[in-house]
């Protein structure tokens, strides 16, 4: 059975790569540069989202397909059509997608698209299983040297708990579905074992730092106004404050299970994620 994996230079493409080589799985790295999947030991094909004619060739002879959710917001929709569309084409059996959590009812701006995405893979008459991945560890983790840096973690979650993951759990989870027995059909809601706040996050790494890194809870627009000072766009900065505002009402926070159970281990402890972005 041969896997095809979109986007799979991104970091949880390569991560499900590795995953599925691991497996002995028969892989296809699906990239917009071939060029840039050297080294990764599997073949890769040109496949870009914004030139459909090379999604079909690129989908030739696959079996089962990971649709990862591409990265260019307000695109998404069309993009994705293109490629559910190329598959059917070329004959692919199963698509698994990795959305988002709790997508029919997400207050997530990036909702919309993951709807709309479900919908048309819905229609598309393939069997399909949706990963609908809750928030990454990482999208905080991420700001732990700067907080150590400036004295503060900054954001505008309030008192929101965050069940967030590792890209490696979710990778694993995507391995498991597209390996695995019994996930045809099948939709997952995905979050982290333990969830925390941003005040909590801000704590661990004062623990590990040995520093009062406090948390600074502030007002969307103000949190927007201090992205884009180092550098963001515009448009992003708004984006990632609005999910904190989204986060402060609950939206990323979950008690399911099934990611630990679907992994058979427990998610990466908020601990270990603060650990590394420190290293």
């Amino acid at each position: 059975m041969t896997i095809a994996v979109t986007g799979a230079t991104g970091q949880l493409g390569r991560l499900v790569i590795e995953g599925l080589k691991e497996k002995g799985a028969e892989a296809v790295a699906l990239v917009r540069d071939p060029a840039k999947a050297d080294g990764m030991g599997v073949p890769a094909r040109k496949a870009d989202y914004d030139q459909p004619d090379t999604l079909e060739p690129a989908l030739e002879g696959v079996d089962t397909l990971l649709l990862i959710s591409g990265s260019e917001i307000g695109q998404r929709a069309r993009q994705h059509k293109a490629v559910i569309d190329a598959a059917k084409t070329a004959g692919v059996k199963r698509i698994v997608y990795t959305s988002l959590l709790n997508a029919p009812t997400s207050t997530l701006s990036l909702a919309d698209e993951h709807r709309a995405t479900e919908a048309m893979l819905a229609d598309s008459g393939l069997s399909v299983t949706l990963l609908r991945n809750g928030w990454y560890t990482e999208n905080y983790t991420g700001s732990v040297p700067p907080a150590v840096a400036n004295g503060a973690f900054v954001g505008s979650a309030g008192d929101g708990r965050i069940s967030s993951a590792t890209r490696e759990d979710f990778a694993a989870a995507a391995v498991e579905a597209l390996t695995g027995t019994g996930h045809e059909g099948q939709t997952y809601e995905l979050a982290g074992d333990e969830s925390y706040t941003l005040s909590e996050l801000a704590a661990e790494i004062s623990a590990q730092t040995g520093k009062d890194i406090p948390y600074a809870d502030m007002p969307p627009a103000e949190y927007a106004k201090i992205l884009e000072s180092i550098g963001l766009p515009a448009g992003l900065a708004a984006a990632l404050a609005s999910f904190d505002a989204e986060a402060a009402k609950g939206v990323l926070y979950s008690e399911d299970k099934t990611l630990s159970k679907l992994i058979g281990r427990p998610t990466t402890p908020l601990s270990k994620s603060v650990a590394a972005a420190l290293a």
